[in-house]
């Protein structure tokens, strides 16, 4: 089956009237694609829309311990039911998307992974985003990602092997990555390569993934500018010991990469047609 993207947009907030700031970037999706439809979701529009299109998920999406926990759910359900691409409400794009249209399932790569299971037992070392992404309705990949989702809340341990190599300051930031967000995503990639052929993964060409200028990009089409407004509120001693140790261990993860060379290779369907 031939899936292609439709020329949508979907994002999600806690209220439709956002501020300046965060208008200005939406303002700069709509332009860049201007014959794309756009969707928005406020908190009353995304409960409404789990009444309506998904109520066998809405016991799961209660359960959920953190909002942005029940934002990542939505997200993936939102592209499900639709199609089209969705965005963080702070990501800027330089390019429009129709050159992505006819890739099916699109996301990005993110950054190299902190993650002990992702490098140790399924042999990957980087991650993609949930940050932004873009699949055809229906698609395969995020059907998955869906039931992990679910997976993940009704058997925690099913998620603990994830958690290790977490910074023992922010444990609640690794649940929500590994539950719901990119590190239950790259899992999710990881663990079903007949699934992950039917995914692109954009990354930036010509830069060293194991350069941080490379992390945090929709392929060279955008910019993803991590503003992290779901983090925890902590303490500036607690923030700053974590932001030493995850220095610390993310430069000798830098080192561990660095040996498997510059760039990354994900096989996708196209290039299982050309071997």
């Amino acid at each position: 089956m031939q899936y292609e993207i439709p020329r949508r947009i979907i994002q999600t907030g806690k209220h439709a009237h956002q501020q300046l700031r965060t208008r200005a970037m939406t303002a700069n999706l709509k332009l860049m694609n201007p014959d794309f439809e756009y969707l928005f979701f406020d908190d009353q529009q995304v409960k409404v829309f789990f009444e309506r299109e998904f109520p066998q998920y809405r016991v799961v999406f209660d359960s959920f311990k953190f909002p942005i926990q029940r934002y990542d759910f939505f997200r993936y359900l939102a592209v499900y039911r639709y199609g089209g691409f969705y965005f963080d409400l702070d990501v800027l794009l330089a390019s429009g998307l129709s050159s992505l249209l006819g890739h099916g399932c699109v996301f990005p790569f993110e950054g190299l992974t902190f993650s002990h299971f992702l490098r140790a037992r399924l042999h990957m070392d980087w991650q993609i985003g949930n940050y932004a992404f873009g699949a055809a309705a229906g698609h395969p990949f995020l059907q998955a990602v869906i039931e992990n989702c679910v997976r993940a809340q009704n058997d925690p341990n099913w998620a603990k092997p994830m958690m290790r190599g977490s910074t023992p300051f922010f444990k609640d930031e690794f649940v929500v990555l590994n539950t719901t967000g990119p590190g239950l995503a790259s899992r999710t990639l990881a663990e079903n390569p007949e699934l992950a052929k039917m995914v692109t993964v954009l990354f930036p060409e010509g830069i060293d993934v194991c350069d941080t200028e490379s992390w945090n990009r929709f392929g060279d089409l955008g910019i993803h500018l991590m503003e992290g407004a779901w983090r925890t509120n902590s303490g500036f001693l607690r923030r700053r010991l974590s932001l030493y140790w995850d220095a610390w261990k993310l430069q000798k993860l830098i080192k561990e990469s660095a040996r498997l060379g510059k760039a990354r290779h994900h096989v996708t369907e196209a290039d299982c047609r050309v071997k």
